[in-house]
């Protein structure tokens, strides 16, 4: 059974920093290609970040770019997402997501003063 299990979300003021964690099982962790994605109150999935299985290279939205660094440990089966200078417009629910279509239940990330 594919697992995904989202951590490390909360709530932070605008400019704060989060790093989530995603803890992956059941699939062969190194060979696929992970993703972020969130979701904010009331609008669709928005795509934020993707890795490489050997985690050399990664893409990730404009909205992001410079702000989010997504990084995986293969050795732990944990994916990653550093996020930096956070606003308002960060708020969502953020899930992983691997590329045989499975997600996690997602992590809970608030930004408001």
């Amino acid at each position: 059974e594919v697992r995904l299990v989202e951590s490390g979300g909360g709530v932070v003021q605008p400019g704060g920093s989060l790093r989530l964690s995603c803890a992956a099982s059941g699939f062969a962790f190194s060979t696929y290609r992970l993703s972020w994605v969130r979701q904010a109150p009331g609008k669709g999935l928005e795509w934020v970040a993707v890795i490489d299985g050997d985690g050399r290279r990664a893409n990730y939205a404009d909205s992001v770019k410079g702000r989010f660094t997504i990084s995986r440990d293969n050795a732990k089966n944990v994916l990653y997402l550093g996020m930096n200078s956070l606003n308002p417009e960060d708020t969502g629910v953020y899930f992983c997501a691997n590329d045989l279509g499975n997600r996690g239940q997602g992590t809970q990330v608030t930004v408001s003063s």
